[in-house]
């Protein structure tokens, strides 16, 4: 496999980009203890991670959710969106891209939920709201990751039984005999 980055790969990117931060802003549930937001971005970076892979998800994941954060009105948060959300799409595109299994996406969906949930307990704790208010944001973001796999992992399967080329979008064509 080539492993250069195509243009039909960026293309496919910003795309996706585009869809992490529409889907972050499309439901927006306030936590008034943290002054967060629960949200569907989960839904799309598991699905971007695991049809497209680690590089793909975590800038789908982290730029996505960054830009929703500033859109939004909640530019404090959009650092840490970058990096707790970046790399949970890493994370569930490394262990999960290309997989078939029902068991394996579950298996990199939850190191993703936990990258993710633990990056905003950490960015919370130390930079944001305090220790008691990103711990009492633990079960949002458990929740939110959860609807991220209820919706995500079965829109993998859907997608690609709609489509099976899926697998192959944005990556360079090569000539086989």
């Amino acid at each position: 496999m080539n492993r250069r980055l195509s243009p039909g790969m960026v293309a496919l990117a910003a795309l996706l980009i585009a869809l992490t931060t529409v889907f972050t802003l499309l439901v927006r549930v306030p936590i008034p203890a943290t002054q967060g937001y629960v949200n569907l971005s989960d839904v799309a970076i598991t699905f971007t991670g695991l049809i497209f892979g680690p590089w793909v998800g975590l800038a789908a994941g982290g730029i996505g959710a960054a830009l929703a954060d500033l859109l939004g009105g909640y530019a404090q948060f959009a650092p840490l969106s970058l990096v707790a959300h970046g790399l949970e799409g890493l994370a569930i595109g490394w262990l999960g891209r290309g997989r078939k299994a029902p068991a394996a996406m579950i298996l990199a969906w939850l190191v993703g939920a936990v990258v993710m949930i633990a990056g905003y307990l950490i960015g919370e704790g130390l930079f944001l709201t305090g220790w008691p208010a990103a711990i009492a944001e633990v079960p949002s973001n458990a929740l939110q990751a959860i609807v991220g796999a209820i919706v995500g992992i079965p829109l993998v399967f859907a997608v690609r039984q709609a489509y099976p080329p899926i697998d192959r979008l944005g990556q360079r064509r090569t000539w086989t005999e």
